[in-house]
C-alpha cells in the first residue's frame, strides 16, 4: 500500500518517537510505501529515494488504489524557495518548498489526493520544457547555480530539505530536482551517481564535490559532505548554513585558509 504526504514538510524519523533523530523529510504530495503501522506511527519507504523511517500517521493519507509513481520521469516542481498554492474548491492556501513535485500539472493547476490547486506558473519549472525551449548546456549550468544561490543563508538542519533548514545532501537533492535530476538522499549515495570529473581544472558549474574529514582524522574514509561547484574555485554548500567558500584540490577552505573538508571526488549530472 502507498500513502501521500499532505503537509508542506513532514519529518521522517529513525524510530517511532517525536524525540527520535530526523533522517529526512517528505515534501507535499510525496508518495511513500507503507511498510508497517503502529497506533500513532507509520513506517514508510520514500518512493523518490528509497529512504525508510517513521512518520506520524496524521501527516499521511493512504491511497490504496495508487501504484508506484514513476519518479524517474521529468516532473514539474516548485523552483523558488517557498511558494503558495491555493485549493480551487475551498480557497485554502498551502506553502510549498523548493523541489516539491506537482502531479498532473498543466497551466498553473495541479492535483493531489483528488484536490486541485492553483499556483503561479512563474514559480515552477519543468526540465522537459527547458530542453524543448532550446536552452544551452551553459545556460542550464548557470540556472542550476542560480537556484542554489536562492537558498543562501538557509540554516543547517540534520535530515532537512527545505528553506527553513536542510543538510548538505538535502540541499543538493532539492536543487537538482528542479532540473529533472533525481539524486539519492545522502552524500555517499549521491556519489554513486553521475560521471567522474578527474580534477577541479576540468570541473564545470553545477558539478558536485564530495568530501571526507581526512583533514581532521587520517583514518576517515566515509563520505560525509557534498557541495555544488559554482566554478573551479568556489563552492556553495550547507555547513552551518548555505554559504559560499573557496575550494582547491585539497578541499574547502575558510577565509583564513583553514582546510575544513577534504576533497575526495567530483561528479557531473548534467
Amino acid at each position: 500500500m502507498f500513502a501521500i504526504n499532505h503537509c508542506t514538510v513532514t519529518p521522517v524519523r529513525q524510530e517511532p518517537s517525536e524525540c527520535s533523530e530526523q533522517l529526512t523529510q517528505l515534501l507535499f504530495g510525496e508518495v511513500c510505501e507503507v511498510l508497517d503501522c503502529l497506533p500513532r506511527w507509520t513506517k514508510i519507504r520514500s518512493a523518490l529515494d528509497g529512504q525508510e523511517g517513521w512518520v506520524d500517521f496524521k501527516m499521511l493519507t493512504q491511497a490504496s488504489n495508487l501504484s508506484s509513481p514513476t519518479y524517474h520521469l521529468p516532473a514539474t516542481v516548485v523552483a523558488i524557495p517557498m511558494a503558495i498554492a491555493t485549493a480551487m474548491e475551498t480557497g485554502d492556501e498551502i506553502m510549498l518548498t523548493l523541489g516539491t513535485r506537482l502531479s498532473n500539472y498543466a497551466h498553473g493547476c495541479f492535483e493531489v489526493l483528488g484536490k486541485q490547486y492553483l499556483i503561479n506558473p512563474a514559480y515552477v519549472n519543468n526540465a522537459t520544457q527547458l530542453t524543448n525551449n532550446g536552452i544551452t548546456h551553459a545556460e542550464l549550468q548557470s540556472n542550476v547555480c542560480a537556484v542554489a544561490q536562492t537558498l543562501l543563508n538557509t540554516p543547517y538542519l540534520w535530515g532537512g530539505k527545505n528553506m527553513m533548514g536542510m543538510d548538505c545532501s538535502g540541499f543538493t537533492q532539492v536543487v537538482y530536482s528542479v532540473f529533472g535530476v533525481n539524486l539519492l538522499r545522502n552524500a555517499r549515495e549521491q556519489m554513486t551517481q553521475g560521471e567522474i570529473v578527474f580534477s577541479l581544472t576540468e570541473a564545470q558549474p553545477g558539478d558536485l564535490a564530495f568530501f571526507d574529514h581526512a583533514d581532521r582524522d587520517s583514518t576517515a574514509t566515509n563520505i560525509s559532505h557534498v557541495g555544488l561547484l559554482l566554478s573551479p574555485t568556489e563552492i556553495i554548500h550547507c555547513s552551518g548554513c548555505v554559504h559560499i567558500d573557496t575550494i582547491d584540490e585539497q578541499g574547502i577552505h575558510l577565509p583564513d585558509g583553514e582546510l575544513t573538508h577534504h576533497l575526495v571526488e567530483i561528479k557531473r549530472y548534467l
